[in-house]
């Protein structure tokens, strides 16, 4: 999936709480890819990074995937189609959530 154009549905907005954990505050727009199922039986989840204000749906490219090797299901990074991002820019955006897993960041390279 790394390099494809997805659409996602931002259902955690950037500036809100986690519905369970309410303590956890999200920096970044987060949601899921409509139609796409991860290995835990849920749409697969997305971070999108590159836009710095609340949205409710985004369209952009998948730049790297945060392979969690601690749990079941990946999370998938979205970002404008014109966007390059290192694991440490990534790293430095989902950690607020990602610090509790063991995590290995795969970009695409392209």
């Amino acid at each position: 999936m790394l390099g494809k154009i997805v659409e996602v549905i931002i259902d955690r907005p950037l500036g809100s709480y986690h519905p369970v954990y309410k303590d956890l505050y999200y920096p970044v727009n987060y949601g899921y890819i409509l139609g796409i199922i991860a290995k835990d039986g849920e749409e697969q989840d997305a971070y999108v990074l590159g836009i710095d204000y609340p949205i409710s749906k985004f369209t952009g490219k998948v730049a790297a995937i945060i392979h969690r090797t601690d749990d079941i299901e990946d999370k998938w990074v979205v970002v404008p189609i014109n966007m390059h991002l290192t694991k440490e820019e990534i790293l430095k955006q989902i950690e607020f959530q990602e610090k509790y897993f063991d995590i290995e960041i795969i970009l695409d390279n392209k």
